[in-house]
This record gives C-alpha cells, sequence and structure tokens, in this order.
C-alpha cells in the first residue's frame, strides 16, 4: 500500500554524497555524513532530512567517541524514522564500508505513525538504488547491542565494527 509520500530532493543528495566515495580532499571527508535521519515533513506529505539528527565523518574521534552508539542515541524514543549508516567494519579478510538503511519503528511510536512511515518505505527505498542491507528495528534492545548489525552485514565473519571488537 503506497501512502502518497513522496520524497524531497535533500533526501537523494544526502543518499548521493554518502554513497559515492569519490577522492575527497580531508575536509569534504570530514563533512561527509556518516549517519543521518530522515522524518516525514509536518503536513506528512514528504520525506525530509531531520534537522541536526546526523553524524559527520569529521566529529568522529573530536565531539563523537563511538558513532554507532551516538547513532542510536539521535533515535526517538516514541516515533518512527528512516536512516542510514554508513557502517564501517572488518571481517577475516577485509575491511569493508556499507550503506545500511534502518527503518525504526518503536513500540512505543503512535499506531499511525507506524503506519504512514511503513507504507512510505517503499518511496524511500527506491530511491536508495544499491543499498546491500536494510534492518527494521522495533526498539533499542534490537539496536543497541552493535553484534546485532554486525549479523545483518555479514554474520559471523564480520570481527570489528567501527573499530571495535565483537
Amino acid at each position: 500500500m503506497a501512502s502518497g509520500v513522496t520524497v524531497s530532493d535533500e533526501v537523494i543528495k544526502v543518499f548521493n554524497d554518502m554513497k559515492v566515495r569519490k577522492s575527497s580532499t580531508s575536509d569534504e571527508v570530514k563533512k561527509r555524513k556518516k549517519a543521518v535521519l530522515f522524518c516525514l515533513s509536518d503536513n506528512k506529505k514528504k520525506i525530509v532530512v531531520e534537522e541536526g539528527k546526523h553524524i559527520l565523518v569529521g566529529d568522529i574521534g573530536d565531539t563523537v567517541d563511538d558513532p554507532y552508539a551516538c547513532f542510536v542515541k539521535l533515535l526517538p524514543l516514541n516515533d518512527c524514522r528512516y536512516g542510514l549508516y554508513d557502517a564501517t567494519y572488518e571481517t577475516k579478510e577485509s575491511k569493508k564500508e556499507d550503506l545500511v538503511f534502518i527503518f525504526w519503528a518503536p513500540e512505543g511510536a503512535p499506531l499511525k505513525s507506524k503506519m504512514i512511515y511503513a507504507s512510505s518505505k517503499d518511496a524511500i527505498k527506491k530511491k536508495f538504488t544499491g543499498i546491500k542491507h536494510e534492518w527494521q528495528v522495533n526498539g533499542l534492545d534490537d539496536i543497541q547491542d552493535r553484534s546485532t548489525l554486525a549479523e545483518k552485514l555479514g554474520g559471523s565473519v564480520v570481527v570489528s565494527l567501527e573499530g571495535r571488537p565483537l
């Protein structure tokens, strides 16, 4: 069931900026988003970038010690969101980076919110071409433990996430 919700151009731009890892100056890399949240506009007609709800690559090691834990803290406990998280992880063979699309629908969110976010998910996913990992999360218990994300990224072959051993 489609909701008729559209995706703002800014959302698509943020996704493309996160997806394309072209060789950039170190200043450009620092401004790249490590994680970002998207929400519905006030009139519930558009998916937009949520103001102030992002982590920049340049924040890591400066104002952000653990980007994954910081991302989890950005999530509202009583409403739904879409998120993009640029996961850096290691397997036994190599280091990898993958974008993860997260649909956050906590149990405490209003039913109407859950319904409109669920029915609008395809609209945003269609714009995010090339996403390998999608994760629907229904509460902090599901997302706080980084090993759950590691499981989504590659199961038991993942040995560390964001430089932290699992």
